[in-house]
């Protein structure tokens, strides 16, 4: 009995050790926070995020629309549907509208690889539960049987992947503001699960299995538990058994308590931006618009960050361990409007001369300068050690002090996009004075926050 007992234990043991081994993950949070988040996506930083739907079609305010057509109702969206909608329109009525007409997926994908981006996030489903492909849980509110008329989402993966090297995911909502069995088991306080049984989890996992996303940014999760979505349950199988087990990476919005707790990178609210070295990785989820993540008719040009705004997010971002996930909203008939593709391609430019600092990099020992507002860091390994590199944010006035870096007898100063390096002086009480001669436009290397290389550094 006791050579029985103990050969029982070994096998366990080696069942164990087997499943360790074999990278299986159980349905517990204990499991599945282990997974190893894939290399690809901290090396990438930077990604864009796409809003597109329903909501394109009436595009005023869009970011509160959504959420006030569904109940809360503020006096201006009732004045903008009771002057340009009849009596009796329903949120289902702008369905129709919503034909994508102009939508040109290699045109996108020209654009979205153009930014300097390595990774896209499509929306695939919004709250309002319209989905922007052909799924068939989803009868008659899905962008093939009405609007478009087309899968959406096949076309631009499709593109993407043909065209360029860009990681395509998509933004999935748990929740659906009108589906009859959400709000059926809303009602229930959650004690019944028919949503989840019946349409979201068969769901997710065609959308999975349909477009094998890279990212699966889950969104809507904030009403019921973890244990209601069977979060757990559903990671363990895209960990283990998805076709895109080894390459995804997720987020953090798996039900309550789940925000920047459990998941993979950890997202904790939108435009989540510290300003500190966090622990785990995360993520900035940001718009350009200031004020909506749709596209908005009535917006003005001062509601959209300047490229010094957004090279400053991205170097906040990047400095403190984050990747930057900037979103844009296209327009109804499927155009990417010049003020986003002007902003797009710029970032792309910059990143053209100054992605040695943001790609693969990582956290330095300091995020900003010690003195010098307005100064960012990030580091890479290179064939000398380790490389420092500060972002500066405004271009000097004279001679740049920096007070973080402790410069040795070898340290040298270039700037990325100039050959030629810079002079500098040890700072009386520590620190650098690295010397700015007179450049002309013309031999600037970009037109916002330069980045300074710094060599051989005493790292102590």
């Amino acid at each position: 009995m006791e050579l029985y007992l103990l050969f029982t234990a070994v096998l366990c043991l080696l069942s164990i050790n087997i499943r360790d081994i074999s990278g299986q993950y159980s349905p517990n949070w204990e499991s599945l926070d282990k997974r190893p988040l894939p290399s690809w996506y901290d090396e990438a930083k930077f990604g864009i995020f796409i809003h597109w739907g329903v909501f394109s079609v009436p595009s005023y305010n869009s970011e509160w629309f959504w959420w006030q057509w569904k109940g809360a109702k503020t006096p201006s969206t009732v004045n903008f549907m009771n002057k340009n909608y009849p009596p009796g329109f329903s949120y289902a009525d702008f369905a129709p509208d919503f034909k994508a007409e102009l939508f040109n997926p290699d045109e996108w994908a020209n654009i979205l690889g153009a930014s300097g981006a390595k990774y896209v996030v499509l929306t695939s489903k919004h709250h309002e539960g319209f989905i922007n492909w052909g799924g068939k849980y989803s009868w008659n509110w899905n962008a093939v049987d009405t609007g478009p008329h087309r899968d959406l989402v096949g076309d631009l993966a499709n593109s993407i992947r043909k065209k360029t090297k860009v990681h395509f995911g998509l933004y999935y909502s748990l929740f659906e503001w009108f589906h009859p069995l959400w709000l059926q088991d809303k009602a229930n306080n959650f004690a019944t699960r028919d949503f989840v049984t019946n349409k979201m989890m068969p769901e997710i996992h065609e959308l999975i299995n349909t477009f094998k996303p890279e990212v699966l940014w889950s969104d809507g999760d904030w009403e019921a538990s973890w244990k209601y979505w069977n979060s757990t349950g559903f990671l363990a199988w895209l960990y283990n058994e998805s076709p895109v087990k080894d390459s995804i990476v997720t987020n953090d919005r798996w039900g309550k308590g789940t925000l920047c707790a459990h998941g993979g990178y950890y997202t904790c609210s939108d435009r989540y931006n510290p300003g500190v070295l966090q622990k785990h990785k995360w993520e900035n989820c940001m718009t350009i618009d200031r004020g909506s993540w749709g596209y908005r008719r009535n917006s003005q040009l001062s509601d959209y960050l300047t490229m010094d705004e957004i090279t400053q997010t991205l170097a906040e971002t990047v400095s403190c361990g984050g990747n930057l996930l900037m979103n844009i909203g296209p327009t109804h008939d499927g155009r990417i409007m010049p003020i986003f593709e002007e902003r797009l391609r710029q970032m792309g430019d910059w990143l053209k001369v100054n992605g040695e600092a943001i790609y693969a990099s990582k956290p330095w020992i300091h995020q900003n300068d010690t003195v010098t507002k307005g100064v960012w860091y990030t580091s890479q390994k290179t064939v000398n050690g380790t490389a420092a590199y500060a972002i500066v944010l405004d271009w000097p006035k004279g001679d740049l002090f920096l007070g973080a870096p402790v410069p040795t007898t070898r340290t040298t100063v270039t700037m990325l996009g100039v050959a030629k390096p810079f002079k500098w002086l040890p700072g009386p009480k520590g620190g650098i004075t690295i010397h700015i001669p007179p450049m002309s436009p013309y031999d600037m290397p970009c037109q916002w926050a330069w980045v300074f290389k710094l060599e051989y550094l005493a790292f102590h």
